[in-house]
């Protein structure tokens, strides 16, 4: 992952700093990149504004990646550079054990490398959409396609995704039939509209209690993002069942490979928020995916919580 980073010829400031040692390393690695960025585009655009469809094939970085001035003091000095992070995993909900693995990571340049080739791309494959984090209002991506059958299956009409979602789900889905394996698509991009819709009738069916553990409220669900599937088994249902399907065991053990990332795993409802859901997979990109699987156990809501505050700080 570092190394297609490393190519970028704007990093080359971040090879020559190396030599400093650690104690300079990582405020010479954000200052260095963020001016050769500066440079080399305009500058930021903001998250999108309520009620705006967002043309999100466009290359739109949310915020700015600049520290605040108190910050960058904090970072130049290497006895505070620590406590800086370690203040961060701490807001970002990260549990002290993995915390202090993260910082260990931190002492060297891949980590720092592999978050910044995260951030360098669409930051909606990063953003964090969850019970406390909505989308904008009136969030609608601008690039969405009809899913077909291909390599993989739908169970019915009418289902769409983001087109690099959708390119990646066939790649996925080829490398899994050549394994014998049949990827079916049973849910995917959901408009606010179409989510009013599943959360009413999972609390009138259910109550609110049970609905909020597996449905989430209209404009806080990962699916208004065009980048998330549920899969089915071999008749299209989505179930705990899925887990023990072929299907359920190969996207386990291979669909970070092709960027995809499961939301809410086995034992992480006080984490995320909702119970296990063996089928719900979001795009996040190769190298989101195995940045979430190198440094957060694979847990993508700690990554994405982590990435939050890392912008939310750095905007400031």
């Amino acid at each position: 992952m570092a190394g297609e980073f490393l190519k970028d010829r704007r990093v080359l400031p971040i090879i020559l700093v190396m030599a400093l040692g650690y104690s300079g390393f990582l405020p010479f690695i954000m200052v260095s990149f963020l001016f050769a960025l500066s440079c080399s585009k305009p500058a930021p655009s903001p998250l999108p504004k309520p009620a705006a469809l967002v043309d999100v094939s466009a290359d739109v970085l949310p915020g700015n990646l600049y520290l605040s001035e108190g910050d960058q003091e904090a970072a130049f000095d290497s006895s505070q550079g620590s406590r800086f992070l370690g203040s961060l995993l701490n807001d970002a909900g990260i549990p002290p054990d993995l915390a202090r693995r993260i910082e260990d990571a931190a002492e060297g340049p891949s980590f720092i490398l592999d978050l910044l080739a995260c951030l360098s791309g669409d930051p909606f494959l990063w953003i964090l959409v969850d019970k406390a984090h909505p989308l904008p209002d009136g969030y609608a991506p601008a690039d969405l396609v009809s899913l077909s059958v291909g390599s993989y299956e739908v169970n019915r009409s009418g289902h769409r995704l983001r087109q690099a979602a959708a390119d990646s789900l066939e790649e996925m889905a080829a490398a899994a039939r050549a394994e014998g394996v049949t990827l079916i698509a049973s849910s995917a991009y959901r408009s606010y509209e179409y989510q009013v819709e599943v959360y009413g009738r999972n609390v009138r069916e259910m109550g609110r209690e049970a609905a909020d553990r597996e449905s989430a409220r209209p404009g806080y669900s990962q699916h208004q993002l065009g980048l998330v599937v549920d899969f089915g088994a071999q008749d299209g249902s989505i179930g705990d069942h899925f887990a023990q399907t072929p299907a359920g065991r190969w996207m386990a053990a291979n669909a970070s490979g092709f960027g995809w990332s499961l939301s809410f795993p086995q034992g992480m409802e006080a984490v995320t928020g909702y119970r296990w859901e063996s089928w719900h997979y979001r795009y996040v990109g190769r190298d989101l995916a195995a940045f979430i699987d190198a440094y957060f156990d694979g847990i993508q809501q700690y990554a994405l919580q982590f990435i939050h505050e890392w912008v939310k700080r750095s905007g400031d």
